[in-house]
Order: C-alpha cells, then sequence, then structure tokens
C-alpha cells in the first residue's frame, strides 16, 4: 500500500456479483483497502508500521527486514561507482553497498585517478596494520608498556564518536582524509555503536578498534582539552621536545569546537611534523575540520591531486565510506517503495530546530516562503475545490519527504494540499517516516532512523535544509544536492528572504581556526584561498566551493 493517488476506471455494475460468498469478500477487501487509505492519507502514524523492526533486535536475516536478497535485483551498470568502491565484497551481507546507486542522482563527473590509486594503497595498508595483524600486535604491546615505539611503518588514527549521527559522519569522514594524507590506518571507538548503522567499508580486516586496546571507550569520552595526554595541553606546559624519546605512547587530539589555541596549533605543518612521529593518535571531534586541512601547505598538493573538484570531497568519501547494514537498508527501501518511488519529482524538506522557543507557525511561514518562492511546491487555489484539467492527461505527482524531530509542520503543510488543489494540478504528497520528539543519539532503533532518514532525503530531486544542521550537510553531500538553506530565525520572525541556494554541496566547519601559523597572528581562514569561503549559514565557518561548475 503506498500514499499514492491511485486513478482507476471500474464499468457500472462490475462490483454486483451472484454469489454471495464472492460478495462478502469483496466486501471486506474494499473496507480494508478503505481503511489503509485513510490511514495513507492521515499520514504519519500509518508510516510508523514501516519502521517495522524490533529496535531490541540485532539480526541482519534479509526475509526479516524485507529485504530479500534473492530476489533479482537489477544489478547497477556502475555499482562500483567509478572505481571508488573496492571489488570483491560479499554482496549479500550488505545490500546497500552496489544497490544505493540505484537510488540517489546520478553524477556526470568521476573521482579522481589519484583517488582510486590512494583507495586501494590504502585498503593495502588496513590490511597490513589493521587489528589483529602482526604489526597491530606489535605495535600495541608498547602501547600496553606506555611506550613509544617506531618498530613498524604502521601508525594509526583512532576516532572516537561525541554528539549526534550528523557530527559523528562528517567527523569520521574527517578523520579518515587525515589518515589518508598522513598514511595512518583508520580505526574507530566501539563505543560509537557504528557497527549496527554502516557496513565494515575495508576488505578482509575490520575497521572496529578490538576490546583489548589499552584505553577503553570511557577514557576516550573523558578526554577532554585539559587532559593530561592533549596534545594542547602537551604544548602548553611544554612536555614535548624535539627528541623521540619524549614522545608518548599516544596523544589526544581535542578538535572540539571552543577548542583552544593550543589545541588550534594541530592546523599548523610545523606541529604536524611532530604529530607524524607519533604512533597512535586519537581524535575527538564533533566538526568537519576538512577545509582547514585544505589550508596545511603539506597536504596541498595531494588534496589538489585526490580532489581537483573541491566541493566533491565528502561526497566522495561519504560514498566510499557510509554503506547503511542491511537492517537500516530495509528501512530505507520500505519508506521509498512506498511512498516516493512512484513520483514525478521527490522533494526533500529537513527541519531542525535547536531552540524550541522558536518552534512555531512562523516556522512554517518560513518553508512555505522557501518553496513557493524557489518554484519547488506549488500553491494552492483557496477559491476552489477542485482542480479541472483541459485534458485527460494524469496529473504529477510530487512527494515530499519531511524530516523533523516533531510531526506538526508536515500535518500542516499535509492538510493544506489536501483541503485545496494547487494551481498547477499537481498533487503533492506529505511523506514524515517518524516523529521521534527529542534527540536520542546512541539509541540503536533512533540511529538507525535517524541514518535511514539522511538516505532517504539524499535520494531527492530538490532538498530543502536547516541552517547549521549536520543532518542536513551529510544528506546533501551523499545525495549530490546543492540545497536551498532555510535561515535561522530571529525574534520569532520569518527570515525575509527566507532562504539561499548553497554554493557548494560541501558541509560547513564551524569552527575553523583563526590562527596564521606562519605570520603567529589572527587572520580570517576563509579568505585565504578561492576555494575556501565562508559558510551561508555560518559566518564564521568555512566551506570548500568549485565556483566553475554546477551539479
Amino acid at each position: 500500500m503506498t500514499s499514492h493517488t491511485v486513478y482507476s476506471r471500474v464499468p457500472a455494475g462490475a462490483i454486483c456479483v451472484d454469489n454471495p460468498i464472492k460478495a462478502l469478500g469483496i466486501f471486506v477487501l474494499f473496507f480494508i483497502a478503505l481503511f489503509a487509505l485513510l490511514s495513507a492519507f492521515k499520514g504519519v502514524p500509518y508510516s510508523y508500521s514501516l519502521w517495522s523492526l524490533d529496535s531490541t533486535s540485532t539480526s541482519q536475516n534479509d526475509d526479516a527486514l524485507g529485504v530479500n536478497s534473492s530476489q533479482s535485483v537489477e544489478v547497477p551498470k556502475d555499482k562500483l561507482l567509478a572505481g571508488l568502491l573496492p571489488e570483491g565484497l560479499d554482496e549479500n551481507s550488505c545490500l546497500s553497498r552496489y544497490q544505493l546507486v540505484m537510488y540517489q542522482k546520478q553524477q556526470m563527473r568521476r573521482p579522481s585517478s589519484h583517488l582510486i590509486h590512494r583507495l586501494r594503497k590504502y585498503e593495502s595498508l588496513h590490511r597490513k596494520c589493521g587489528p589483529f595483524t602482526e604489526s597491530y600486535n606489535r605495535t600495541l604491546e608498547y602501547m600496553k608498556l606506555g611506550k613509544y615505539t617506531n618498530s613498524t611503518d604502521c601508525k594509526y588514527v583512532v576516532w572516537t564518536a561525541i554528539h549526534g549521527l550528523g557530527n559523528r559522519l562528517l567527523t569520521l569522514a574527517s578523520a579518515f582524509l587525515y589518515a589518508l594524507l598522513t598514511n595512518r590506518v583508520l580505526l574507530i571507538d566501539p563505543g560509537a555503536k557504528i557497527a549496527d548503522l554502516l557496513c565494515e567499508p575495508f576488505p578482509e580486516v575490520s575497521w572496529s578498534l578490538p576490546s583489548n586496546f589499552p584505553v577503553t571507550s570511557r577514557q576516550f569520552n573523558a578526554f577532554r582539552k585539559n587532559s593530561p595526554q592533549s596534545y594542547g595541553n602537551m604544548l602548553k606546559n611544554n612536555i614535548l621536545g624535539n627528541s623521540t624519546s619524549t614522545l608518548p605512547p599516544y596523544v589526544f587530539l581535542n578538535l572540539v569546537g571552543g577548542y583552544n589555541d593550543y589545541d588550534q596549533l594541530f592546523f599548523c605543518d610545523e606541529h604536524q611534523s611532530i604529530l607524524q612521529k607519533v604512533t597512535w593518535l586519537i581524535i575527538k571531534s564533533d566538526i568537519y575540520f576538512v577545509p582547514s586541512l585544505f589550508l596545511i601547505p603539506s597536504f596541498e598538493q595531494q588534496l589538489s591531486n585526490l580532489f581537483p573538484e573541491k566541493e566533491l570531497v565528502f561526497h566522495y568519501l561519504g560514498r566510499y565510506l557510509y554503506h547503511p547494514t542491511n537492517s537500516v537498508w530495509g528501512l530505507i527501501t520500505r519508506n521509498y517503495d512506498t511512498y516516493l518511488a512512484r513520483a514525478d519529482e521527490r522533494i526533500g524538506i529537513q527541519i531542525r530546530i535547536f531552540n524550541w522557543r522558536n518552534h512555531g507557525p512562523y516556522v512554517l511561514d518560513q518553508i512555505l516562503a522557501c518553496v513557493r518562492k524557489e518554484h519547488l511546491l506549488p500553491r494552492i487555489n483557496q477559491s476552489k475545490s477542485i482542480f479541472i484539467p483541459f485534458d485527460d492527461q494524469k496529473p504529477k505527482t510530487k512527494a515530499v519527504l519531511m524530516t523533523s524531530l516533531t510531526s506538526w509542520y508536515s500535518e500542516q503543510i499535509r492538510n493544506m494540499y489536501l483541503q485545496h488543489p494547487t494551481v498547477t494540478g499537481e498533487v503533492i504528497q506529505v511523506h514524515q517516516p517518524s516523529q521521534e520528539k527529542y534527540q536520542q543519539t546512541g539509541k540503536q532503533m533512533h540511529d538507525r532512523k535517524a541514518l535511514a532518514e539522511i538516505y532517504l532525503l539524499s535520494f531527492s530531486d530538490k532538498l530543502v535544509t536547516s541552517a547549521c544542521s549536520t543532518f542536513g550537510y551529510v544528506a546533501q553531500s551523499l545525495g549530490g544536492l546543492k540545497p536551498w538553506i532555510l535561515y535561522r530565525p530571529e525574534k520569532l520572525k520569518a527570515p525575509d528572504p527566507p532562504c539561499q541556494r548553497a554554493v557548494s554541496l560541501e558541509p560547513c566547519f564551524h569552527s575553523p581556526p583563526s590562527y596564521d601559523c606562519k605570520r603567529k597572528k589572527g587572520i580570517d581562514t576563509g579568505k585565504l584561498v578561492p576555494h575556501v569561503q565562508h559558510c551561508e549559514d555560518r559566518k564564521k565557518g568555512i566551506k570548500l566551493v568549485d565556483r566553475n561548475e554546477d551539479l
């Protein structure tokens, strides 16, 4: 059953039959269909049935999840994404890896040969140095003894999570790019609970940090800028020297928004030279720090070769790293096939209210002003109760996918289009997969729904997102979409203009460093190079741009 309007013509008397049993069956089926149709028009409550996965279950059984791997699925023409993905991985264990290409917008541009070569080289390094390999075990022994070692050519970046799912996905990609640039192996803190959401991205060897690692998830969570292991704190207290004998077995990098001047020295070349000697680096971050990597001179040539088109950095990293597990993929495909697949056009609207005092009718007015001004959705005709087409053609359908912690906005927009015809005759259908009321990061089913909604938004033809929302950043970049960004309301009023088209599909780095490593003074990092500029939704932030092309 879908939420799409069905047009049919039944001959007069077709439901009249002589057999009373057959008539009773038709009568029962009619009321079942009527109930489902009414439920669909009510909207969100009926759609909850598609989140039909027990939140306590971690089963990967495809049939139980509504994803039958034995069914004949059309093989994508370019399932390896022009060489971005590695060959030889088990397709049934992670259906999304090669099926995502059938749902997301197809890009005309292709990853550079340098990026593809570097990813294959990284995969070889990961096989050599990953968990439980000989090199890993050797470095781990020194780590347990609290000693520095350079006895192997394996070095590591350990990523630990903080804040919501959008932040986590952005910082994980940032940590991976840093690993590529510094020839390190990326491992992730199992306390981040990513394994339930994403498939293993690298062939043969896991990216999950084993449980016998000397630093526990609890210790990761306790790291702060003033922790003794913090690089910024070590610099402040003059603990580090030029000799390797003074180097610790690992260093904690505090890259959390609000970090201090000493922590920001991470983005200086001279400090990268010091960090390159350390075997284990532990990164804790809630910000997409990739744009500032482009401002480090020693990385400049590598990054230029890897990403000739700067606004596609997260797009490629995300499509390479992130593949929803079969449990999440089931949620995604059931919602898409039921509510979005048959529409002529799909419009995604992502609403993030950071301060609930800003929740109100004026936000709805802003959303409607944006979609009307940008011709994303048609106006309604309040003077008529029905639209009379000029011909017998079936009206076009636009499916609107809305994501928000509250269902109020989607209900208002759905009711508006149900009560009045559009001036264009288009049929507008509104679907909101969930309404969680408040963010519950770390809860299994909540995170599954969140990841599913990110991907559903990425399948849009056109996208509207909320300012400064990392959730929206991930969706736009994965989908290769330049969204219309809703400005943050001020003084309980809808801003004018209500929204602005993004100049790039790259996420914004909300808290970039403001220190000039060469001149030893403050600087505006949004004005140093043409391909790094200030964000539309956060003036102090910076983002990567390409002005020559348009996706």
